[in-house]
């Protein structure tokens, strides 16, 4: 699937039409959508993954047409599927999928590269805020086992598809990895979150 995306890519960059570079001062926002792939695993190499959503705006400060920092907002479905909920009462375990929301602000230096500048990569450091977390089969709300926030560090690539003069279209692959354990009571192992996107989007030049 990875191998596919780079790709798909590649041939899109190679047919970019050209456009005026962005400079010092200049100011891009974006909407996105995409598909998640996330896993929660912990030091023992056991993991559970799960699919989900994200939608996401951003802003993009240029400090030259090479380098500029981007900040985003996002609505991210994370979670695992394949797991147990022990039923309250009978004791009994059934089989769960378990679905964790948080707000993901990762705030990131955008490196722009290429003959038009219209390739990038990005890093930095995110932070998560729990919005809310979920069984599937009792739709038990289990938010009180969960961590607050979940910080870590997220990097990006893509390439961006010029649409007109003040606005581009965005294909992007983003990465997340957690420092900090997702869950309150955890006398194992730390259990951290982990999450890979591929995202479509738009971008829009303000200034």
């Amino acid at each position: 699937m990875k191998k596919t995306i780079v790709i798909v890519l590649c041939s899109m960059g190679f047919s970019l039409s050209s456009s005026a570079q962005l400079s010092k001062g200049s100011v891009e926002f974006g909407l996105n959508a995409g598909y998640n792939i996330s896993t929660i695993s912990d030091n023992e190499n056991r993991a559970h993954s799960g699919n989900g959503l994200n939608f996401a705006g951003s802003a993009d400060y240029y400090f030259s047409n090479r380098w500029s920092i981007k900040g985003k907002l996002i609505y991210d479905q994370k979670g695992w599927d394949d797991d147990y909920i022990t039923e309250f009462g009978s004791g009994i375990d059934y089989k769960t999928n378990y679905n964790v929301n948080y707000l993901t602000v990762p705030v990131m230096a955008n490196w722009h590269f290429g003959a038009k500048r219209n390739w990038y990569l990005n890093f930095g450091p995110y932070a998560g805020i729990l919005l809310g977390a979920e069984d599937s089969r009792f739709k038990t709300d289990v938010k009180k086992s969960f961590e607050t926030f979940d910080i870590g560090f997220a990097w990006g690539a893509g390439v961006k598809i010029p649409i007109s003069d003040k606005a581009k279209l965005f294909l992007e692959y983003e990465e997340q990895g957690g420092f900090s354990d997702v869950f309150i009571s955890n006398s194992g192992s730390t259990v951290r979150n982990s999450r890979s996107s591929f995202n479509i989007g738009i971008n829009f030049l303000l200034k």
